[in-house]
């Protein structure tokens, strides 16, 4: 008798055990590297959501722990973090930043049957041509942001001189080949299509190119310190161009690079979620924590949500439950309410243009 009581406890711990094991989940960008900025937002927001969610008792009554994965923007880098995950069993990702991490990474994930949610990559390609149905993103794509950005330009610099800039990389260039096409189709021609290399310190030579050729309005598909590098040099030789680029620029770090010379950069991003009701109270908690909510922080943040809600609707957190529910759709998140289509796109209002000024950005004209 003594033996089975003693037995019993034991199944009881073990059970015990399983119930209020912890879940660990992974979120997976630039951590380190001349990106780190957009990494760091996404770890702030991936932070957040985990620590509202526990407070909140969990997902199915257990804890979530998170798993921080540094791909530094490299393919290859994210790749390793992607086998990593694998590795430690996690049944979802929020990440990656860059569509050149997240695309090579969904074939890991998509293979490991782990779901993954990108809270910032806007390549077509990334959703286009996914590897598994567990593949979504809760941002927009740049065949989107390009046909915002491509009809601005053909309508509000109808008679400038426009060159469009690209950094090589899937990002950059997709978003820059987007915004030509629908600028081209708008009926207006750019006067100078040149590409330049991520990295680089001294642009002068890119910069001459454009002076000789005039140009009013300088559109960079590329990442915000690159941008930020142009557009300083541009003021030091005297080209008064404008200064137009997509949602690569929403970080604080971009107008520390430029300083005055930021000013009246335009970009393309979503609506702000800082200004949604819903998001307020998670604003609230990181101005409290002296963290700010830019860019794609609440994108971060929404991501989790999304999987958490799913994950409780499904009672489990197995893959093939868990995406059965996200393609359910219909959760409340800092971003909106989200629902996705069947290639994992997120059905959320689009684009709409911004400006900086003074060191911070705003619409410029407003959302709708």
């Amino acid at each position: 008798m003594k033996k089975a009581l003693l037995a019993g406890a034991a199944l009881n711990m073990v059970f015990a055990g399983m119930a209020f094991a912890d879940i660990t989940i992974g979120v997976a960008g630039p951590m380190t590297g001349q990106y780190a900025a957009f990494g760091e937002q996404l770890k702030t927001g991936a932070e957040q959501a985990v620590a509202d969610i526990n407070a909140a008792g969990g997902v199915n009554g257990e804890k979530l722990v998170l798993s921080v994965g540094d791909d530094a923007c490299d393919p290859k880098q994210a790749v390793a973090v992607a086998n990593s995950f694998a590795g430690q069993k996690v049944p979802f990702v929020a990440g990656h930043f860059c569509s050149g991490s997240s695309i090579p990474a969904s074939q890991v994930y998509a293979e490991e049957g782990i779901i993954q949610i990108s809270p910032a990559s806007t390549n077509p390609d990334f959703t286009d041509k996914r590897p598994g149905d567990g593949i979504f993103r809760v941002c927009g794509r740049d065949d989107q942001q390009g046909q915002v950005a491509g009809a601005f330009i053909a309508e509000k610099f109808k008679d400038g001189v426009v060159a469009v800039l690209n950094d090589k990389s899937a990002y950059g260039k997709g978003l820059a080949d987007e915004t030509e096409k629908y600028m081209k189709e708008a009926g207006k021609e750019p006067a100078l299509v040149e590409s330049y290399t991520a990295g680089e310190k001294d642009y002068s030579s890119l910069i001459t190119k454009l002076k000789q050729a005039g140009v009013t309005l300088v559109y960079i598909g590329g990442y915000h310190t690159e941008a930020g590098l142009i557009a300083r040099q541009m003021k030091d030789q005297g080209v008064t161009a404008t200064i137009m680029s997509g949602d690569a620029l929403v970080t604080d770090e971009y107008w520390a690079i430029t300083g005055d010379a930021g000013e009246g950069t335009l970009m393309t991003f979503s609506p702000d979620p800082r200004k949604n009701e819903a998001a307020a109270p998670v604003v609230a908690e990181l101005d409290k924590a002296g963290k700010s909510a830019e860019g794609y922080v609440l994108y971060t943040y929404a991501a989790i949500q999304a999987w958490a809600e799913a994950a409780k609707k499904a009672g489990s957190t197995e893959y093939e439950a868990v995406t059965k529910s996200l393609n359910e759709g219909g959760y409340q998140t800092v971003i909106g309410d989200i629902t996705f289509d069947d290639k994992g796109d997120v059905k959320l209002p689009g684009y709409v243009m911004y400006e900086w000024k003074a060191g911070k950005y705003d619409y410029l004209v407003a959302a709708q």
